[in-house]
């Protein structure tokens, strides 16, 4: 499947899903979440009227109407009779909605853990008892057609998942776990980001996910859980990745390098970003983010490498992108 990008052409390189199409809903929990926007927009354009109407007829209007309108009825009505009644309408109608898209993962359906970290997202697929089975980062793949629950969780701050395109954003609370279900109709690549200010470069927390036809992601997962390749290991840029200490950090499938701190790079090679959602994936990018992240993301936690010459950014560049 080729994939196409939800944002379109005008998203500006390095924000995936911005600005986010918050009103396009691509799937029905975010159709849903969708029309109560549009209810609470509409609410609050009939508030604004009903109150503009007041305030013209209690400065501009006929002496009987102004005093009517000064009256302890009125006041009792329009102060606080009114607003009750709207406001716990649209509570009910609300939570009514979000109980929908925010209950429990159900037998049977598809389970994908995201962990909001500073400042990037990890990513595990359960399998039906709740254990690993793929890790990932920044990358969340799902079958089009099938509801997916997200279960949210944050290693540190709290952070906020949203996918707009499929669905509502829910905080990540360090300590406890959200769930959030979203289902995406069409096949495509749909920007999500975090949506609550967790410091340092949060406006650059972002993510992507890639919505398959079912058979075509049926073929991605398995590939996913074939033994990692280990020819890599023996070439140069495994070494430079070695030397300099990366698998402190990072994972890579198939090697001795377990680190956990920093994202999951067992199938670096084929995500389609890099950086959490902030550049397009590339030898040139990689290259780019390894020599000096702090430049392109400042503060986030990973170190820069000026000491690497041209030649070992090449090579090491060249075994990440082989990690498809």
């Amino acid at each position: 499947m080729t994939a196409q990008t939800s944002t379109g052409s005008s998203a500006p390189p390095g924000i995936a899903g911005w600005p986010p199409p918050a009103l396009d809903p691509a799937g029905p929990y975010a159709g849903a979440i969708n029309l109560v926007s549009w209810v609470l927009f509409a609410m609050g354009a009939i508030v604004l009227v009903v109150v503009v109407i007041a305030l013209g007829l209690a400065l501009f209007g006929p002496r009987k109407w102004r005093a009517r309108l000064g009256g302890e009825k009125i006041i009792w009505a329009g102060g606080l009779a009114f607003p009750i009644v709207v406001l716990s309408g649209l509570l009910l109608y609300g939570l009514a909605v979000t109980s929908k898209v925010a209950s429990e993962p159900l037998p049977g359906e598809m389970r994908v853990r995201v962990t909001g970290e500073m400042w990037w997202f990890r990513v595990a697929y359960l399998d039906d008892q709740g254990r690993e089975v793929i890790q990932d980062a920044n990358e969340i793949h799902i079958p089009v057609g099938e509801p997916v629950a997200f279960e949210l969780e944050s290693a540190d701050v709290i952070h906020s998942f949203w996918v707009p395109r499929l669905g509502g954003k829910l905080d990540m609370i360090p300590g406890r776990r959200n769930v959030l279900r979203l289902q995406a109709d069409q096949p495509g690549v749909y920007g999500g980001q975090c949506a609550e200010y967790c410091g340092g470069p949060h406006a650059l927390m972002g993510l992507v996910v890639v919505a398959h036809e079912p058979a075509d992601f049926e073929a991605w997962r398995a590939r996913r859980l074939l033994p990692a390749p280990t020819a890599a290991l023996a070439s140069r840029g495994a070494q430079v990745f070695d030397a300099n200490g990366c698998g402190a950090c990072h994972t890579v499938a198939g090697t001795t390098f377990n680190g956990l701190a920093g994202p999951d790079l067992s199938h670096v090679g084929a995500r389609r970003t890099i950086g959490a959602g902030i550049m397009p994936n590339n030898q040139g990018t990689l290259a780019g983010w390894i020599a000096d992240s702090q430049a392109i993301k400042p503060g986030n936690r990973m170190p820069s490498y000026p000491v690497l010459t041209g030649q070992d950014l090449r090579e090491v560049t060249a075994y990440l992108d082989s990690l498809k």
